[in-house]
């Protein structure tokens, strides 16, 4: 008569113990990994924050679109003209006066 022994066989522990470090692996590569789910919350909040910059910019450019078409020989804002004028120049008029 043979005599069985409780204790797993060596092929199954390593096959378990393999198993649970892919398993580990894999798991913290889906977290942290280059593609993991922090890369892509930190995308999406950079992503926002791009957005939101873009639209400051757009409202910036169409600001100097204005500036520039008022400017132009087609429309000349003259009040526009005076500031620029003494603005660059570093001129003020008689009738102003000039605080510090």
């Amino acid at each position: 008569m043979t005599s069985r022994s409780s204790r797993p066989t060596l092929g199954v522990l390593v096959f378990f113990t393999v198993t649970l470090t892919l398993t580990a692996y894999f798991t913290f590569a889906a977290v942290q990994g280059d593609f993991g789910l922090f890369r892509r919350a930190e995308i999406m909040v950079e992503g926002q924050a791009l957005s939101e910059e873009l639209s400051r910019l757009e409202d910036e450019v169409a600001r100097m679109e204005n500036l520039t078409r008022r400017l132009s020989d087609d429309f000349l804002d003259l009040d526009l003209l005076d500031q620029q004028a003494r603005d660059v120049l570093g001129m003020v008029r008689s009738d102003e006066i000039v605080v510090n």
